[in-house]
């Protein structure tokens, strides 16, 4: 065992590796990013929200002086529609057809041809000299009209029941009998909620520079939260080995589950082949709105039963979510973590994968899961109501545990749930006074977390110093972390411990950054990597000592002598055994490549406190606090920078964020002007309690944190807005209009 007596660095908010890059301008973003000879990609994109593509004639376009190439459907390779192809939980099938439009454009802003050019202004006037000669057809972009059964069919192989449908899949996850437990119920509530699409809002779009030799040797530089996805995505959707393509993760302006996708690395690779010079290509706001993945809308119904007494006997939910116009909506997450954060016998939870000719949705942030906990949240409290009860002992008395089985499978190790809602509970928050128009709402929420591929590499400098290598860009501070965790490894100060993120031809196989993942696996790996590296160290101690590597210890930066017995030597640090590298069998490193598993889900409670002025209609958060059980802060500082994040998020979603549509089918506010994202001033300081209950499958602990803080944030600030005004609302976002209209009516 390698002991750390001193200079222990995990629990401490040391200073970002990437912080001074980042505020200087020094840090290298996708855009940044530069070629000798470079052109540029510009993208055709579909003016109609429905429409057969009947012929694409280019001629002009390629006429225009500086067009070097141009791109169509017929350069992606085509994934029949009879056979599935998936590569993680994406279906190549849907991912061709989003790329570049196919047999027809599903969408305003689907891509129909692209153009490579010597500048940006050319490669646009030739977009505009292609000519698409379109077939218009009906189309759809809500829920409800996508379900009628005369509504126009998306694509008539997708069936549902048999017949051609909009209904692209279907989930169900069961626990008990819920028709019988309903009949043991005394009191029950059911209610029906519906969402608007929201976007995740990263500020850096999407972005990428491609070159492809002659040999087809490929490197691409693009923001994304996996260079290992975008390497594979591109071979699939090009044709291109994977074995030549590089693919070189840039600094990340955001991402949140929407850059876990590409669409425009496989476009900017072919116009490069076609064109023998390196594409750039970079995506406008406007683009980015229309034609990159919100989250779904929805819509819910709810349905939980009780005794008087409190205790839950039943729970339903059955969740539509948009998938826009290729299948894939986040109901895994709807319908798994809606009902888990409680201890119900018998629940049912069913979700629909609904398509309408809207942009393609991605992941946001514990995709689906929010949507669910909106729903099942919001019906608590009405539940908590009619049975006089408060709010919070509701979910304390009905709270999983250790033991609990969820309906989505599995059965819950040790978890801190409960804790979390004795430390809402017990905050001065929950009992401070309250105002005129002023309301408190609460809401827990859950997430699955995940494991999965991690790679990693530790090397020791000449000088003594440390350099480690993941292969998972960073959006979450996990390399601010894993120093930590390695300097505590190893006994040394923190700012001696470099992380880098490699690329594809540099460190082992990672997947994606997503699912609050990243932490808790390259964790696994630099431990490990790092235990060889202390295994080496004290050997090579040894050999210089002329004892047994068993009595060798490692403990603040150097080597000992595990007890008197062993000797009476120095202690010889990592810097003087790194010098001694050369003559005792040269450079020192370790690398470990796991498929982690043990990753616990995690959960939190929230506090909100809103101010509503009804004159205006304007709803205002004025305090809010968040707990998690987050189990164990490494870096408390990004741990409560996740919480602080996911609130904000949450807080638009809930008041201000929502995609609009003109009567045309088209999204009428494609830019930040427009789609109101929350900023400083519309925030209160919001607060964090970080409970610490650790993942004992895990060597520090941890749990991932990154996605929880979103889940109960639309279902506490709605629960405060119905408690200030006496009167709930069953549609988001509670916007003025909407507020004003419940409030004079």
């Amino acid at each position: 065992m390698n002991v750390v007596t001193d200079n222990k660095w995990i629990g401490q908010r040391t200073i970002r590796p990437d912080g001074v890059d980042k505020v200087t301008g020094r840090a290298a973003f996708a855009a940044d990013t530069t070629m000798p000879g470079q052109i540029w990609g510009k993208v055709l994109r579909s003016p109609h929200p429905h429409a057969r593509i009947k012929s694409i004639d280019t001629s002009r376009a390629e006429a225009l002086p500086g067009v070097k190439a141009v791109v169509t459907a017929r350069d992606i390779v085509d994934f029949p529609v009879d056979k599935s192809v998936m590569l993680g939980i994406q279906d190549m099938r849907w991912m061709c057809r989003n790329v570049m439009a196919r047999e027809k454009a599903l969408f305003p802003g689907h891509p129909v041809a692209a153009v490579a050019a010597t500048t940006e202004a050319i490669a646009a006037r030739a977009c505009e000299l292609i000519e698409v000669d379109y077939e218009v057809l009906p189309w759809t972009v809500e829920i409800d009209d996508a379900l009628k059964p005369d509504a126009p069919i998306l694509h008539e192989y997708i069936k549902f029941e048999g017949r051609p449908s909009n209904i692209a899949g279907k989930l169900e996850v069961k626990k008990g009998d819920v028709a019988a437990g309903f009949k043991q119920a005394e009191v029950m509530v059911e209610r029906s909620f519906t969402t608007r699409p929201v976007h995740q809002g990263y500020i850096e779009p999407h972005a990428c520079l491609v070159s492809v030799a002659a040999d087809n040797k490929t490197t691409i530089w693009s923001s994304s939260q996996g260079q290992f996805m975008v390497r594979a995505m591109t071979a699939y959707l090009t044709g291109i080995q994977q074995s030549d393509i590089r693919a070189i993760p840039a600094e990340i302006g955001g991402g949140f589950g929407g850059k876990t996708i590409v669409y425009l690395e496989p476009l900017a690779a072919l116009l490069s082949k076609k064109s023998g010079r390196p594409v750039k290509m970079v995506m406008t706001r406007e683009e980015v709105m229309r034609a990159t993945g919100p989250t779904s809308g929805s819509k819910s119904t709810v349905k939980i039963g009780a005794r008087k007494d409190g205790t839950i006997v039943a729970a339903q939910g059955t969740f539509w979510l948009q998938a826009g116009a290729l299948p894939g909506s986040p109901i895994r997450g709807a319908v798994g973590c809606s009902f888990s954060p409680y201890d119900i016998p018998n629940v049912l939870a069913i979700g629909f994968d609904v398509l309408s000719n809207r942009s393609k949705v991605a992941a946001y942030r514990a995709p689906g899961a929010p949507i669910g906990a909106y729903a099942v949240e919001c019906v608590l409290d009405e539940l908590a109501e009619a049975l006089k009860m408060d709010p919070l002992e509701l979910r304390l008395k009905n709270a999983a545990k250790q033991g609990t089985k969820a309906a989505h499978g599995p059965v819950f190790p040790r978890i801190g749930y409960i804790e979390t809602l004795e430390a809402a509970k017990a905050h001065p928050h929950y009992t401070a006074p309250l105002g005129k128009y002023q309301g408190r709402g609460v809401a827990s929420g859950f997430w699955f977390n995940a494991g999965g591929e991690s790679s990693a590499q530790v090397n020791i400098t000449e000088d003594g110093n440390v350099v480690v290598t993941t292969g998972h860009p960073d959006i979450g501070g996990s390399r601010a972390a894993i120093a930590n965790i390695c300097a505590e490894l190893l006994g040394i100060d923190y700012r001696r411990v470099s992380v880098l993120i490699g690329d594809t031809a540099t460190v082992g196989f990672s997947n994606l950054t997503g699912g609050s993942r990243v932490l808790f696996a390259s964790a696994m790996v630099v431990t490990q990597s790092t235990d060889k590296i202390i295994a080496t160290l004290r050997e090579r101690a040894a050999k210089i000592w002329e004892i047994d590597p068993e009595a060798v210890k490692w403990e603040n930066g150097a080597a000992h002598p595990a007890s008197p017995n062993a000797g009476q030597f120095e202690p010889l640090t990592l810097a003087e055994l790194a010098a001694k590298a050369p003559s005792m069998g040269g450079p020192i490193g370790a690398g470990v490549q796991l498929n982690t598993e043990g990753a616990e889900g995690g959960f939190g409670t929230h506090i909100c406190d809103v101010e509503v002025d009804v004159e205006l209609g304007i709803i205002r958060v004025i305090r809010y606090t968040a707990v998690q059980d987050v189990g164990r802060a490494i870096h408390p500082s990004y741990v409560e920078g996740q919480m602080q994040g996911g609130v904000a998020q949450g807080i638009g979603w809930a008041l201000n964020e929502e995609y609009i549509y003109t009567r045309d089918g088209k999204v009428d506010n494609p830019g930040f002007l427009d789609y109101r994202m929350p900023v400083c001033s519309d925030l209160p300081m919001l607060d964090t309690v970080m409970v610490e209950v650790p993942n004992p499958k895990h060597p520090q602990g941890v749990k991932g944190v990154g996605e929880v803080p979103l889940v109960p944030v639309m279902a506490a600030v709605a629960n405060a807005v119905h408690n200030a005004l006496g009167k709930r609302f069953y549609s988001l976002p509670m916007s003025p209009p909407k507020v004003l209209a419940v409030v004079e009516g």
